[in-house]
């Protein structure tokens, strides 16, 4: 089983909203997944990114892969912090 950490989409049409959360990489988008580890909201200026970090380091520490755009996320929280 791959697991991977990777955006699920929330919210109504037009109004995307994303939970960030760990699955299974053959889980469709929005469908199960283990653990919520933040949220990402687009539609804020600027966008609101909250991440469980020490969730995040565990879950990359197993051997889970960030997708592209949660590894975006996650760098810029750093720089931000």
């Amino acid at each position: 089983m791959s697991v991977r950490v990777r955006l699920a989409r929330a919210g109504g049409r037009n109004r995307p909203f994303f939970r960030v959360v760990v699955a299974d990489e053959r889980a469709p988008r929005d469908g199960a997944f283990l653990e919520l580890v933040g949220t990402y909201d687009p539609t804020k200026n600027p966008a609101a990114v909250t991440l469980k970090r020490d969730r995040i380091d565990y879950w990359l520490s197993k051997g889970a892969q960030a997708s592209q755009t949660v590894s975006e996320l996650i760098r810029r929280d750093a720089q931000d912090a």
